[in-house]
């Protein structure tokens, strides 16, 4: 791995109904990076079980996280309770204002636009649940076509594997490209590269 790299602190945060792969597709991609801390928050520290029913460890509860450079918030089921949670919203608001990056997969955009975490930027998310998640926020600009969304700070995706495109992305964004190139062959992973490129589009429409 290139050796000008920046050490980074990634926060994962998991829910109980999240989508396996919204977290870990990207957490492949960052723990490829020697100098990437990758540390996996939750409400309550412990166990965290998926929407797939597989129990992940929360090494963090929320109160106990440092200010992160990125915070990733996956989608999953969870997300319909969360987004009404207060408490959740709240905590959520002041680290994804005190973090340089915040990122979501899925749903996840959801969460965020509830925390008002999305005012004034361009946003996406899953299409089967595209309606539901844009009806959160007040300025913000929902892009149905998208497979992922880069503005300024704020980067989202739509549905699962839409993630791990953007979390391709995302590297070469801090790291350059070579650092890119050099995790997507090691995990013999080919990114799709162009955000607006999105088939799915034509399959399914909003919900």
């Amino acid at each position: 791995m290139a050796e000008n790299v920046v050490e980074r602190h990634l926060a994962v945060i998991l829910f109980d109904g999240f989508e396996l792969l919204d977290a870990f597709g990207p957490i492949e991609f960052f723990s490829a990076i020697p100098d990437v801390k990758i540390e996996l928050v939750a409400q309550r520290s412990g166990p965290v079980r998926s929407a797939q029913g597989v129990e992940v460890i929360a090494e963090l509860e929320c109160g106990a996280l440092n200010d992160p450079d990125i915070i990733l918030v996956p989608g999953g089921m969870g997300t319909r309770t969360l987004a009404h949670d207060e408490s959740f919203l709240s905590w959520l608001t002041d680290i994804g204002n005190r973090s340089e990056i915040v990122a979501s997969v899925c749903t996840g955009s959801a969460l965020l636009a509830a925390a008002g975490l999305l005012e004034g930027h361009r946003a996406t998310s899953n299409k089967l649940a595209f309606e539901w998640a844009s009806s959160f926020g007040d300025d913000i600009s929902w892009e149905y076509q998208a497979r992922w969304v880069h503005d300024g700070c704020r980067w989202t995706s739509s549905g699962v594997a839409a993630g791990m495109d953007m979390a391709a992305t995302l590297i070469g964004h801090l790291f350059g490209r070579k650092v890119q190139t050099e995790v997507t062959k090691r995990i013999e992973y080919q990114p799709q590269t162009d955000s607006t490129t999105d088939p799915f589009v034509r399959f399914q429409g909003p919900r």
